[in-house]
This record gives structure tokens, C-alpha cells and sequence, in this order.
């Protein structure tokens, strides 16, 4: 597939995609969709992949018009033909998003799909849909509440508002603010951090926090037992060990 939005390189472990545009839009919403799914696809089975970074580094993801159109002339419910999120969101691995700019509608939904998000302080967030008479689509109703809590969610929803980096930051929508000139290059040091730690580890955890926010705690308890005893059955564990023993540097094979 040719990628007209996105560019993307690897810097060991690490994935890192950058969205392209004119600092006012990044394109047809279908095309975004459809690149990140097609290079999300070649991601999920790559064992060399550990950590994916989106970067987001314009000032103004996509404008008021073609949040509007764009969701009043498409059924989404049709097998989300659009959807950002959904593609990121079945990563196995961590994803970070990086955020220098403004994040608004379905940009900010895509932000929610990751599992941690970083931020300039010039960064905004919001999802104006309510000011168009529409909702969000992408998940943003329900990841938005599940990350920030239902009062923070529904003020943000009901009224349309913009929140800057240190709101976003307060609500917990961010996990750090940094420096715009810096932050590319210290979410690349917390990423690789994270990818020298062991795969099957990494899934493990993930699956272990979303999966276990939908059940009870007591599944969830367990859900996180069983994945637990299941990592003492690979290799890697053993490595692990070995390598503690042996005071070295693990060599984690995702086995």
C-alpha cells in the first residue's frame, strides 16, 4: 500500500508514525482509516516491534467542516469504515501518542486508543461534536470517561469545551507535559525503556489492565493470576531468572 498520510521508521524496537498535513487537516478521514489499519496490520505480527509511538506534531489536526461532514454523510455503525481508533486499540503492544498541537475530535479519539499519551505544553484537547449536534463515534463517549472519570467526561462532552495541556494533564488525560522542542525525543527514551523490557510481559500487562476493567474484580483478580503462571511456563521467565543470577542484561526472545 502506498502511504500518503503516514510516514513511519523504526529505531530498534521501537515504531514510530508520524500523521503528515497542513497544520489544518490530515486528509480524508477514510484514507487516515485506512493507512492505519493496512500499517497496523503489518505491525501486530512483527516480533521485532515492541513499542509503537504515534506522533502528532501540527497545529490543528482536523478542522470544524470536516468533523461535521464527514460524520453526518457516513454510518459509521457500518463496520466502522472510518475508525481510527479501533485498528491502534488492537495493538497487543504499548503504544504511545505524542502530542504537540491540537488534538480535537476524532484525533483526540485516536489519542485515547493508546495506552499512554505525552504532551507539549502548546497542546489542546477536546471533542466539540456536541457544538455540530452529533456525538463522538470513535470511542470517545467511552474511553474519555473510563480515563478521566465520568464528571470530567461529561463536562468535556456536554459542552464542546477545549482544555489545554496542564487541564489535560490534571483530569489525567496526560500522562506528562514536556518541552515542545523535547518531547519527541524524551517519549523516544521512555519507549525504548519500555521495549528493552520482556514481550510477552508487556502483553501480558496490557491485557491484564483493559480486559480486567470490564469485569468484576474478583475475574479480574484472576484474569490476572492466570496470565501470571501462564509467563512462568515461557522462555523468557527463564532467561529472566538466569539473567538475574547471572548478573547480565536479559535477552528476551518474546518465547
Amino acid at each position: 500500500m502506498r502511504y500518503e498520510i503516514l510516514s513511519f521508521h523504526r529505531e530498534n524496537r521501537v515504531m514510530v508514525i508520524q500523521l503528515h498535513g497542513n497544520g489544518t487537516c490530515y486528509g480524508e478521514p477514510v484514507q487516515i482509516a485506512n493507512e492505519l489499519n493496512e500499517l497496523c496490520n503489518t505491525i501486530y505480527p512483527d516480533p521485532e516491534i515492541q513499542v509503537v509511538i504515534i506522533n502528532l506534531e501540527q497545529t490543528g489536526w482536523q478542522n470544524k467542516l470536516t468533523l461535521s461532514q464527514t460524520i453526518l454523510n457516513t454510518d459509521p455503525a457500518r463496520d466502522n469504515p472510518m475508525s481510527w481508533a479501533e485498528p491502534v486499540s488492537k495493538l497487543e503492544i504499548p503504544v504511545i501518542m505524542s502530542i504537540n498541537g491540537y488534538a480535537l475530535g476524532q484525533a483526540l479519539e485516536l489519542a485515547l486508543a493508546c495506552d499512554m499519551r505525552v504532551a507539549s505544553h502548546a497542546s489542546f484537547f477536546g471533542l466539540p461534536h456536541i457544538n455540530d449536534d452529533i456525538i463522538p463515534w470513535d470511542g470517545g463517549t467511552q474511553r474519555l470517561s473510563r480515563l478521566i472519570g465520568k464528571s470530567n467526561a461529561m463536562e468535556m462532552l456536554f459542552t464542546g469545551q477545549t482544555i489545554n495541556g496542564e487541564e489535560a494533564l490534571r483530569m489525567g488525560l496526560v500522562n506528562q507535559l514536556i518541552e515542545g522542542k523535547a518531547l519527541l525525543s524524551k517519549v523516544m527514551e521512555t519507549a525504548q525503556k519500555i521495549a528493552g523490557k520482556g514481550p510477552i510481559a508487556l502483553k501480558y500487562t496490557k491485557e491484564a489492565v483493559n480486559k480486567g476493567m470490564d469485569l468484576t474484580m474478583d475475574q479480574a483478580l484472576n484474569l490476572e493470576a492466570d496470565l501470571y503462571f501462564l509467563l512462568h511456563t515461557s522462555h523468557d521467565r527463564t532467561e529472566g531468572i538466569k539473567a538475574f543470577q547471572e548478573k547480565r542484561k536479559a535477552r528476551f526472545s518474546g518465547e
